[in-house]
């Protein structure tokens, strides 16, 4: 590889790592003045634009029933149910610790694949890499449910629990169904269509009427930008280039670099608290998803079920 290209690679994995690690902090910043349904529909359906605008740049917009019946469900999962899960709990606990259970998606794409018969059993080390990353989990759960009296921190913590098998299903469902052939209008397709869901379910939860344009703030409107223009455009734009020049094991690795960069960057700019249990949970719930895409990728020649279920995810 000539180095003008080792250059791009390197700032198309820095920019995958920073970015998609950065935007727990961007939600966090975006919903203290923006209602959380409302922002990341918004966020979206205007990403979507812009990347159905991209995909007019390499050919023509052609699309079936089908495919758009295919955007509207994976849009549902991950974008509804999963990054809208994510932005709902960020009302409850810290963007860091919020990072380290969405952390848990390959672990529930594993297990969710052999019980739906897509996948083998997992093997003996793959089943200790699962057992670290519930035991994880656990660490972080249980001193919410023991410790605190208002009970938020257990809310947002339940809620991604359930997001991240929301998420993982819609990414498990979306290899067995045709996509559009430009992966810039599927990605357009998913965006726009799990916006308009996620703004439904804002309205019908009574966000509008509590919302006030007049009281958003300049930091959340300069996060809800970043969101749409670099964690979206730029994100998915370096994801897809890299899958095109870079081996897909490698590009996995995102999934457990993120957690780190996010919980850095909420300690730094959110004066988020990084305690020895968070530490130890995230030590043990990213050493084990490491483990398990390892062991998958060393499996199989072929693209490995939980890889390929990774590179569906619409980032965050």
């Amino acid at each position: 590889m000539a180095v003008s290209g080792r250059i791009q690679v390197i700032a198309a994995f820095a920019a995958l790592y920073l970015i998609w690690g950065s935007t727990y902090l961007a939600i966090l910043f975006a919903i203290q003045s923006i209602p959380p349904f409302l922002m990341a529909g918004a966020r979206f359906l205007l990403a979507g634009l812009i990347m159905f605008a991209i995909a007019r740049t390499q050919g023509p917009l052609r699309s079936t029933s089908a495919e758009w019946r295919t955007a509207l469900v994976v849009g549902a999962c991950l974008l509804l149910g999963g990054n809208g899960g994510v932005t709902l709990s960020e009302k409850f606990i810290e963007s860091g610790l919020a990072s380290l259970i969405v952390a848990t998606v390959p672990i529930y794409i594993t297990l969710l694949g052999w019980l739906s018969g897509m996948t083998p059993r997992p093997t003996p080390i793959v089943w200790v890499g699962l057992a670290g990353g519930f035991l994880g989990v656990a660490i972080l759960l249980g001193p919410a449910l023991r410790l605190s009296a208002s009970g938020h921190p257990a809310i947002g913590m339940s809620i991604l629990l359930l997001s991240s098998f929301i998420w993982s299903a819609g990414s498990l469902y979306s290899r067995t169904v045709k996509h559009a052939a430009s992966p810039f209008l599927g990605a357009a397709q998913q965006m726009f269509c799990g916006g308009l869901l996620l703004m439904l379910v804002g309205l019908f939860a009574g966000e509008s009427k509590k919302f006030h344009p007049g009281n958003i703030t300049t930091l959340s409107v300069g996060a809800f930008g970043y969101l749409v223009l670099i964690g979206a455009i730029v994100g998915y734009t370096a994801y897809f280039w890299l899958l095109r020049h870079c081996d897909p094991a490698k590009v996995a690795t995102y999934a457990y670099v993120n957690p780190i960069v996010a919980v850095l960057l909420g300690a730094l700019f959110a004066h988020e608290t990084v305690t020895l249990r968070t530490l130890g949970a995230a030590a043990l719930i990213i050493g084990s998803v490491a483990l398990i895409i390892t062991v998958q990728q060393l499996k199989s020649k072929t693209l490995p079920p939980i890889t390929a279920a990774i590179e569906t995810e619409c980032g965050r």
